[in-house]
């Protein structure tokens, strides 16, 4: 069963117009962080992160009109019942708090390091992007992470064609000897995976949304469920809503996860098919807007082109003009997305697809016409029910010690 803070601990609210839930704690604020790095020459740099404080909406009914629109509940079909959070989901806030009560500073302040002073600009799209791989793929589990360990017969998540892109697998290993310099064998890379995630959000802009810990890694990994369930590129509006709608998401919830694609990059690779051959048709895809369709010819036909070429996926503000096979897209979680969308300007084929159905394309309008803030909102709610997918607890799964092999004898 998920556990709730102790009466000491306990989530509190405020009335007024709306009830806000009042995260605990170190949840409560994304508390202020100081990084020290020692540098050449002695040399220290020191960099302070302001906190950042958010609450959030409280969970309510699909029906419910945000900024004028009206959102009702989607026909989705049943959903995956083992990806679900049951009921002895043995999930804790600051699970770690007796045997490694810095685990949750570890991962932030190395998190904030790798991001800010080894200048992994791309870390949080990348990150993010690697949390939805594997929470889609039975559950939050780290099986994404594994390798194959040199097994030619046994193919794993890593190698599906729609995880080839994937990166980030560093950037975990880092946190995780991290924390295994501090505390041996005790915070699961199911953890790190979604706490970094989280502090790399907040890092790149985005908002706060408290994580419950206490998952296992689990002891497989599955490629050919990788193959399949994916969301693709190229995916129609009923495809993504049916995948996501089977792991337990409402249609909000879905149009508010893909605002993810606020900031980080595209590969031109899964662009180019709607520039010259959508779909096999031969042709560009005819619901690009001209300029929108000239402009993507052009980063990505440049002479040095090719699949590794990326377009920055803040969708259409403005272009980097430093690197020709790359579109700036913006840095921020705000209204970007939304605001391309309307105007036709999705980098992906299943982005522009959310104005093709009527309650997605009222969600896309509703986001877009304020401030980001309620963007922001729904977005913490659908990452904290990401996080919490299908999750591993107790006996269920290991607490791996390098993140890419189980342990030996698990399996």
């Amino acid at each position: 069963m998920i556990h709730h803070p102790s009466p000491t601990k306990k989530p509190h609210f405020h009335r007024g117009k709306t009830q806000f839930f009042i995260p605990t704690r170190k949840d409560r604020f994304f508390s202020s962080i100081i990084v020290s790095e020692t540098m050449a020459h002695g040399w220290v740099l020191v960099l302070v992160l302001i906190s950042v404080h958010l609450t959030l909406a409280p969970a309510y009914p699909e029906h419910v009109a945000i900024a004028g629109f009206p959102v009702n509940a989607p026909t989705a079909s049943p959903p995956l019942s083992n990806l679900l959070p049951s009921e002895d989901d043995d999930l804790q806030y600051e699970f770690y708090r007796d045997k490694c009560p810095e685990a949750e500073n570890i991962v932030r302040s190395t998190m904030a390091r790798i991001l800010l002073l080894d200048g992994r600009k791309n870390a949080t799209p990348e990150v993010l992007r690697l949390l939805f791989h594997d929470c889609f793929i039975q559950g939050c589990d780290a099986s994404v992470l594994l390798d194959n360990n040199g097994n030619k017969n046994y193919s794993v998540e890593k190698d599906a064609i729609p995880n080839k892109t994937l990166k980030a697998f560093n950037l975990i290993d880092i946190i995780k000897q991290e924390l295994e310099n501090a505390c041996p064998g005790t915070v699961s890379c199911a953890d790190i995976l979604v706490l970094a995630t989280r502090d790399a959000t907040v890092l790149a802009g985005g908002p706060f949304y408290p994580i419950l810990t206490g998952r296992k890694d689990s002891r497989s990994s599955y490629f050919a469920e990788a193959l399949s369930d994916i969301p693709r590129p190229d995916g129609s509006i009923s495809e993504t809503l049916r995948l996501f709608s089977r792991r337990g998401f409402s249609t909000r919830e879905i149009v508010a996860l893909l605002g993810a694609h606020n900031i980080g990059r595209i590969s031109c690779e899964f662009i180019e098919p709607r520039l010259h051959n959508f779909l096999g048709t031969g042709l560009p895809d005819q619901t690009m807007p001209a300029d929108f369709l000239n402009e993507m010819t052009v980063i990505c036909s440049d002479k040095q082109s090719n699949s590794s070429n990326t377009v920055e996926s803040a969708m259409g503000i403005s272009y980097n003009p430093e690197l020709l096979s790359s579109v700036s897209s913006g840095s921020v979680f705000g209204t970007q997305y939304y605001q391309s969308l309307l105007r036709g300007r999705g980098l992906l084929f299943a982005d522009q697809q959310l104005m093709a159905n009527k309650e997605t394309a009222d969600l896309v309008r509703a986001y877009a016409s304020d401030d980001g803030t309620t963007f922001r909102l729904d977005f913490s709610r659908a990452m904290m029910k990401m996080s919490n997918v299908g999750v591993l607890t107790g006996s269920r799964g290991e607490v791996r010690l390098n993140c890419s092999r189980i342990l030996l004898g698990s399996n």
